[in-house]
This record gives structure tokens, C-alpha cells and sequence, in this order.
């Protein structure tokens, strides 16, 4: 994910940004389903919701029929909200703070955001002209997955703005979730660190 954000402005000179986008995605989706493979059956509806995802994607680009690229982008928004509840439930259960665990917490983080960005995305084909793009620029998904981790972030710059209520009222949900994410995962691994310096100190 970080990857893309760093990559994609010095390489859409050179490629179709929507075809580096589908690449970019690919391979978020296949480490999603990676993510989740601890369990049979997490990994196999992982899966098959990432090959549907792809089949999609590459039939909207083949076809350029619209219906395409509209459930394709509900599949995303619920195949990033399920491998992020998975990994989210794997943290809760952990007992000890492990470089998985770490690198869980930060997986869930980004996919929140990128599922967040395929919700603003599915609302704009819904209902064009939900968000206020900057001049000249389009509605694509690199700009919602940009107003994503902004509002998740809070930073909030303003270039892109929501306009309709429905849009406004899901921008402040994702700012609290981010704020709320942050609070508890840092309480979750704090009371665990204690735990683990108690049982040490006990043994």
C-alpha cells in the first residue's frame, strides 16, 4: 500500500494509471488473502472474492460497461471490510505482542482506509457529484483512496470535499473509526505489554 502511494506519481507518465492501479490492487488483494490463510475456510471466501474481484475489474476494462465496475467496487468494500475483521479478531486474541501482531495492526489500519475509499468511490458512481474533486481532475479511484487516508487520518487538507449528506455523514464515520482504531489498539497492546511484564516478574 505504501508502495503504491510512493510509486504512482512518478509512474503514471509512463502507464495508464488505471491499469497501475489494477496492478496495485492485485497484489493488496492476494497479500489480503495471504493475511487471512491461517484458517481454511477465512482463506477460501478470501480467495474467491479476490478472483471475483479481478474477473470483474478486467471485464469493466474489456467491456466498459459501467455495471461491471459498480459491483466490482461493492465486492471491494466488503471483501477489505471482512480480511480487516478477520486480522482485527486474530489481534484480540493474541496474549503477546509479536512482530505478527504488529504487522497485523497495520495491515487492518490500511484496509480500512482502502475500504473506506472503495465506499466513497461506489457513492460517487451511485450519485455523481457526491464529492468535490479539484479542477480538472477526475473521480477515479487514486483520488478517493487519497481522501480515504486523509480523512483517517484527519489531516483533512480540503482539496477534495464532500458535498451531499450522504457523503459528509460517511467522511466523519471513517474520522471516528480512525480516531477509535488508534485509541483501542494502543489500549489492547499496552494492557498486554502489563500483562506480559507481570508474568515475567511472577515467574
Amino acid at each position: 500500500m505504501v508502495l503504491m502511494f510512493a510509486l504512482r506519481p512518478f509512474l503514471e507518465s509512463f502507464v495508464r494509471i488505471s491499469y497501475l492501479m489494477d496492478i496495485f490492487f492485485f497484489v493488496i488483494f492476494l497479500s489480503a488473502v495471504y493475511a487471512v490463510s491461517q484458517k481454511r475456510s477465512t482463506f477460501i471466501i478470501a480467495l474467491v472474492m479476490a478472483l471475483l474481484l479481478e474477473i470483474l475489474i478486467w471485464l469493466g476494462h474489456l467491456t466498459d460497461i459501467s455495471s461491471f465496475r459498480t459491483i466490482g467496487s461493492i465486492l471491494a468494500t466488503i471483501f477489505t471490510g471482512y480480511t480487516a475483521t478477520v486480522i482485527l479478531s486474530y489481534l484480540f486474541t493474541e496474549d503477546e505482542i509479536t512482530g505478527d501482531a504488529i504487522m497485523g495492526a497495520i495491515c487492518v489500519y490500511f484496509l480500512i482506509g482502502l475500504a473506506w475509499a472503495f465506499i466513497f468511490f461506489t457513492l460517487e458512481l451511485f450519485q455523481p457529484g457526491s464529492f468535490q474533486m479539484p479542477q480538472g481532475q477526475g473521480t477515479d479511484l487514486s483520488h478517493f483512496s487519497y481522501y480515504s487516508y486523509v480523512t483517517l487520518t484527519t489531516l483533512g487538507y480540503g482539496d477534495i470535499t464532500p458535498i451531499s449528506t450522504q457523503a459528509r455523514s460517511l467522511a466523519l464515520l471513517e474520522a471516528i473509526m480512525g480516531q477509535l482504531y488508534i485509541a483501542i489498539l494502543v489500549a489492547r497492546l499496552v494492557g498486554i505489554h502489563i500483562a506480559q511484564g507481570v508474568s515475567r516478574n511472577a515467574q
